[in-house]
């Protein structure tokens, strides 16, 4: 079983930026593949990020790309969304989830995904 728990949500400014840490329990977090998602009321969660075992695996969502950039710290137990520039549209629950993965691959459709954190809020004000 693997808990997962959000940090670094908060209000920002329209192009300010914020980091999110996800935190996450289990011994065998470096054969996890890692995402994160955000979901506004009334829509279906969104992927945005995701991340393999190694650095070299990313992908990103369009609407983030060249603005976000999620990392990961084995020893820590931590995956993190790094956001920059950052746009009212932004505004969302973001969730950070973990799939036990056999292969150092990308996962990016909520169905894939086995565990996920409770979210935390982000607010861009323009």
């Amino acid at each position: 079983q693997v808990q997962l728990v959000e940090s670094g949500g908060g209000l920002v400014q329209a192009g300010g930026s914020l980091r999110l840490s996800c935190a996450a329990s289990g011994r065998t977090f470096s054969r996890y593949a890692m995402g994160w998602f955000r979901q506004v009321p009334g829509k279906e969660r969104e992927f945005v990020a995701a991340r393999g075992w190694s650095g070299g695996s990313t992908y990103y969502a369009d609407s983030v790309k060249g603005r976000f950039t999620i990392s990961r710290d084995n020893a820590k137990n931590t995956v993190y969304l790094q956001m920059n520039s950052l746009k009212p549209e932004d505004t969302a629950v973001y969730y950070c989830a973990a799939v036990d993965s056999p292969y150092d691959t990308i996962v990016f459709t909520t169905s894939e995904y086995d565990y996920w954190g409770q979210g935390t809020q982000v607010t861009v004000s323009s």
